[in-house]
């Protein structure tokens, strides 16, 4: 009934009421909360609504499936419903990145004078290639053969998460990157218009590795380099993902560090710049240290899972790194074993000549996993 509940509300599976979010981390040092972009963590007024976690203002998406398409009927602000008549019957009068933007960009002319966090999970480029006419322009016919992409562009279904059709996919996904590019800049033009550019800690990153939905095509871009697989896969293709930090006096332009992180180490490393306490018995760990080229602490493995196409699951240790797939059905099928030092593209399995290497990899499996009631993988949930 809880499923049922959660799904036939606009949004999706919320944040339990306790979640100690960073946004709530950092309101108990006086930071000012704001989040602009996708929210998929509870529609509003549940438990996981964006006001209820933490963060003082909200501006977006409030669900991820609708998230998929950029001309809404509807964002939200707070708990208003901000609607859209300009994107009616199928019109595309106003393209809700530029909304939300905008948005970004006034919380930060509002709370100049403040301590702020601004959270921008921005929607582009997304699942579907939409872009604004004058950045099709930009990039029209060059990218040739283009690729053409047949969605969803009338009926019920319509704008409510299957992907639009674009027949210049390719053209469209560097149109996206295009305005993601002008976007940021226009961050980064507002801080210094601000006199907030020299004490202001910026981080970019993606959340995933390169999608293959809607049209995208990221073996015509190279996307990945020498990674193998894309977004929901284990491989490094799919989980490793590129981060850029910029923090004038602190972190030296150009600079690169070779240290091995992963998002949960963004609380501890957030709660140490901020002063804020770190709680206790987390998995993540402060990268606070390798940001200023300081002796840091390292990971003694790290843990991904994934609950769909069968059921997935990897760790890395050093240089080791274990996959295994179709979990649902054969839970105690094959381990691949893949050394990254050497192989970056996870191309030599080396399992069967490493087996004591695999059986340590497989206790880190079973000690890092969590079972769950809310996602289980399928075996667990035939178990008594």
């Amino acid at each position: 009934m809880l499923w049922q509940l959660a799904v036939s509300r606009i949004g999706n599976w919320p944040l339990p009421a306790n979640t100690f979010t960073v946004a709530r981390m950092l309101k108990t040092k006086g930071y000012v909360t704001g989040a602009f972009g996708k929210w998929g963590l509870g529609y509003i007024d549940s438990e996981g609504d964006p006001n209820l976690q933490g963060f003082d203002e909200f501006y977006g998406y409030n669900c991820q499936t609708l998230a998929h398409n950029y001309y809404p009927d509807h964002l939200w602000y707070n708990h208003e419903k901000i609607l859209l008549p300009e994107n009616d019957n199928s019109k595309t009068g106003v393209y809700s990145a530029d909304l939300i933007h905008k948005a970004a960009l006034d919380f930060l002319e509002v709370n100049k004078g403040k301590h702020f966090f601004l959270f921008y999970p921005t929607t582009i480029p997304h699942a579907e290639l939409s872009a604004k006419d004058e950045y099709m322009k930009m990039f029209r016919g060059k990218f040739i053969p283009e690729k053409s992409f047949k969605g969803v562009d009338n009926g019920p279904k319509f704008r409510l998460g299957p992907y639009a059709s674009q027949p210049e996919a390719h053209a469209a996904f560097a149109a996206m990157v295009k305005e993601l590019d002008d976007y940021v800049g226009e961050l980064l033009n507002k801080l210094k218009e601000l006199g907030l550019e020299e004490n202001t800690i910026v981080i970019f990153a993606s959340d995933n590795g390169p999608h293959i939905e809607g049209g995208a095509d990221p073996d015509y871009f190279n996307s990945n380099g020498k990674l193998r697989g894309y977004k929901r896969d284990m491989y490094e293709g799919g989980i490793r993902t590129p981060m850029l930090v910029r923090w004038p006096g602190k972190v030296m332009q150009g600079s690169k560090s070779d240290h091995i992180s992963a998002f949960w180490d963004i609380l501890p490393t957030f709660a140490e710049i901020a002063g804020a306490e770190i709680p206790k018995d987390i998995d993540g760990i402060s990268f606070l240290p390798a940001l200023l080229g300081k002796n840091q602490k390292q990971h003694k493995y790290l843990y991904w899972e994934f609950h769909e196409q069968g059921g997935k699951v990897a760790v890395r240790m050093g240089n080791w790194k274990a996959v295994k797939l179709n979990i649902d059905k054969t839970p105690q099928g094959e381990t691949e074993l893949y050394d990254l030092s050497k192989d970056i593209g996870e191309t030599n399995n080396l399992a069967k000549s490493n087996p004591e290497i695999v059986k340590k990899m497989e206790v880190l499996m079973k000690q890092a996993h969590k079972p769950s009631k809310v996602f289980p993988f399928v075996n667990e949930v035939a178990s008594p």
